[in-house]
């Protein structure tokens, strides 16, 4: 029996690959496939139901498999990944118990904020019941109502203590005619010899896939996809909107390309852009395996909503390299109870942050002018709210967990996003200037890549130091003191490195910023070397963009 479950297990893999690789379309975008054999292989399961929309509540049905102790304990994360700070989401659990397969009541303690202890008397088997108030829409919030299924299961599903890196699957009970949005795969498995998949089930390989994967579920999701390098990148809208889809791909299609061309490759089979598009204003989205989560507004913004379309989505694929798989090793592996610390988000946030509408710049979907226009909002945000700041952004960094995303008493911290995308642009054309383009930062990246991220081994501050040196062929302590390690002012240092792209940054006497574009033909030629795409588009390739 176990040799014929073995070749149908064979046969459902080939037919998976078959139709991944010709593009043909399947629900959810994807397959997973658990070889059930129950002595072996077990997985945890989330049942999610929705009973009363209106009131805003999840109710779940977590069932752990394969109980073989006294006691076991259950931990729901205090923080999720790509937000580092504290988020207690235990505060959003009405009520939670523990029962038997047979539905006895089981002792349950709580222990810490969010860690509950339950004496299993004996079972092999154990449910832990219990509710969660989805109400809020961001991009790492969870939400339910009448209409829409929005969740992340950072939020509130538990995992079991020693037992992180089993296998997951997801009952979804949703109401007929929602369509899923999801970065996991179908669940499947063999069923009296035949291969089944599960309708509204999902499959994870572990619970770091899992709480790395939120989805969108509705009857009025709309979608496009398109196709760089044969990966299909999916893009999903739920908002009251019509999308320009013609546009959409084309812009998409454009800066994808750029970032693959520039990394040599693309780190998943496929991606998801989830967005969620709000009547309010909103900006705020966060990366995620192989998806990111996108909420914006309001709806009727028009061009403005469009350009915070574009800046967001770049800057979130990029992180599909930057701190999906090139990840601190602070934080490889993640640990969801406490706060991570380290000091390398200028890396994480605030190489993305640069190269995210750089990226858009070389694409051809921005132009000098909307650049120029983006870089210059980063200046006027680091020098006329922190110039004279007294913390390092280093230091910044590692105080993320403490009041990063507030604002902060005056002259205290920094931001890894705006000072992190200026010293980013510093140390870029440092770089392209000492070698006439030919090295950059986007070697320090490759780099990165190739000896951290895809391997997925985390790198420390030193290693990100070696490189950037590596690179430059020389020491750059003149970097890391005035840049990295000390709260030294910056202007001098930004206006030295674009004044070799003929740009340069005024300070009028109010403190207001501008950035300028000089009449400088030498620089003006190093700024298209610097701007230009690092694609080779065969023009019957753009032509055909943006096609239905």
């Amino acid at each position: 029996m176990k040799h014929e479950r073995r070749i149908l297990l064979f046969i459902i893999n080939s037919f998976i690959y078959t139709i991944v690789t010709s593009n043909v379309k399947i629900p959810f975008f994807g397959l997973f496939l658990v070889r059930s054999y129950t002595s072996v292989y077990s997985y945890m399961i989330y049942n999610i139901s929705v009973t009363d929309p209106e009131s805003h509540f999840l109710f779940i049905t977590y069932t752990i498999p394969n109980v073989d102790s006294e006691f076991i304990e259950i931990q729901l994360p205090a923080w999720r990944p790509g937000r580092y700070e504290i988020q207690n989401f235990a505060k959003n659990i009405q009520f939670i118990e523990a029962i038997s397969r047979s539905g006895d009541k089981l002792s349950l303690d709580k222990i810490t904020k969010d860690r509950w202890r339950i004496e299993t008397k004996g079972e092999s088997e154990v449910q832990v019941r219990y509710s969660y108030y989805a109400a809020i829409q961001n991009a790492g919030s969870s939400y339910v109502d009448n209409e829409l299924w929005y969740l992340n299961f950072i939020n509130f599903c538990m995992y079991t203590e020693g037992r992180i890196s089993e296998p997951c699957t997801v009952k979804l009970n949703l109401p007929n005619g929602f369509d899923v949005a999801c970065g996991l795969p179908v669940f499947w498995d063999v069923v009296d010899n035949i291969p089944t998949a599960y309708a509204n089930t999902l499959a994870a390989s572990d619970f770091y896939q899992l709480v790395d994967s939120p989805l969108l579920a509705s009857a009025t999701l709309q979608k496009c996809e398109y196709i760089v390098d044969e990966i299909p990148f999916i893009i999903w809208m739920h908002g009251n909107l019509k999308p320009n889809w013609e546009r959409i791909k084309r812009d998409f299609t454009r800066f994808s390309r750029e970032q693959i061309a520039t990394m040599k490759e693309f780190p998943e089979d496929r991606y998801h852009f989830l967005n969620l598009i709000l009547p309010t204003a909103f900006y705020h989205g966060v990366e995620h395996r192989n998806s990111t989560m996108i909420v914006l507004g309001p709806d009727d913004e028009g061009e403005g909503l469009y350009f915070d379309l574009l800046g967001v989505s770049s800057h979130e694929l990029f992180h599909a390299w930057n701190i999906i798989r090139i990840r601190p090793k602070e934080l490889l592996p993640y640990d969801f109870t406490k706060e991570n610390y380290f000091r390398t988000c200028f890396v994480v946030e605030g190489c993305t942050t640069y190269y995210g509408d750089l990226f858009l710049k070389r694409a051809g979907v921005f132009n000098l002018e909307s650049y120029v226009k983006e870089l210059q909002v980063y200046m006027k945000r680091h020098f006329e709210n922190s110039a004279n700041s007294s913390q390092s952004l280093a230091d910044s960094s590692f105080d993320l967990w403490l009041d990063g995303y507030e604002k902060g008493i005056p002259n205290r911290k920094v931001s890894v996003y705006h000072k992190g995308a200026l010293v980013a642009l510093i140390l870029d054309l440092y770089l392209r200037k000492k070698s006439s383009h030919q090295n950059s930062l986007d070697d320090v990246m490759r780099l990165l890549w190739l000896r951290f991220g895809k391997p997925f081994i985390g790198y420390a501050i030193e290693d990100y130091i070696y490189i950037v040196e590596e690179v430059a062929g020389e020491s750059l302590e003149w970097y890391w003191n005035d840049c990295i390690f000390t709260s030294e002012p910056l202007e001098t240092r930004l206006n030295e490195a674009l004044a070799f792209v003929g740009l340069q940054m005024t300070t009028f006497s109010n403190g207001n910023i501008q950035l300028n574009v000089l009449d400088d033909f030498r620089a003006q030629i190093q700024r298209e070397k610097w701007l230009e795409t690092v694609q080779e588009i065969a023009e019957e390739d753009d032509d055909d963009e943006g096609k239905e």
